[in-house]
């Protein structure tokens, strides 16, 4: 994308329009989707959704990649226990998606499998299901999770991390 036109379209979206696209009622869904999610394993799942860039990431040309780590050190994603937090991110003045998932559980899940949940992810922002595409993501981010770091029942499970999604 052009950088000028890039900066316009961040320049014109806002907080709002995320709002706007999920609702409270759809953010309490989310939460609610996530909590129940990390019952069945140790992981922790974070959602990030940013309206925009800052003027200074769009004139030096920061990518999504980059601003979803800064989220991911920010956020505290890479702050747990067994290193297994995940988080999905998503730029919505671009529609760009990416998913950062510390080493504990990056080193068991191959890459393209994150890059399919994004695409997936993707394709409902693409059809405005934005709260199906997250709870969607949730679930398979999840699953993903319980599979390489279950729950034991007799376990502690703090919540280190809270459930409810950034908005930015």
């Amino acid at each position: 994308m052009n950088k000028l036109l890039r900066i316009l379209r961040h320049c014109w979206i806002d907080e709002s329009d995320v709002r706007r696209a999920l609702g409270p009622d759809a953010l309490a869904r989310i939460t609610a989707h996530i909590a129940k999610s990390e019952r069945a394993h140790s992981g922790e799942l974070r959602v990030c959704v940013e309206a925009a860039l800052a003027l200074g990431d769009l004139w030096r040309n920061a990518t999504t990649r980059e601003r979803a780590i800064s989220m991911f050190s920010t956020l505290r994603v890479w702050d747990t226990e067994h290193n297994n937090g995940v988080l999905i991110y998503l730029l919505f003045a671009q529609r760009c998606i990416e998913i950062v998932a510390d080493r504990g559980i990056a080193e068991r899940v191959p890459p393209q499998t994150w890059q399919d949940i994004s695409q997936r992810l993707g394709a409902a922002f693409g059809q405005g299901a934005h709260e199906r595409g997250l709870l969607e993501a949730v679930e398979q981010v999840g699953a993903l999770l319980t599979e390489h770091f279950p729950a034991a029942p007799t376990d502690h499970n703090p919540n280190e991390l809270p459930n409810y999604p950034e908005i930015r």
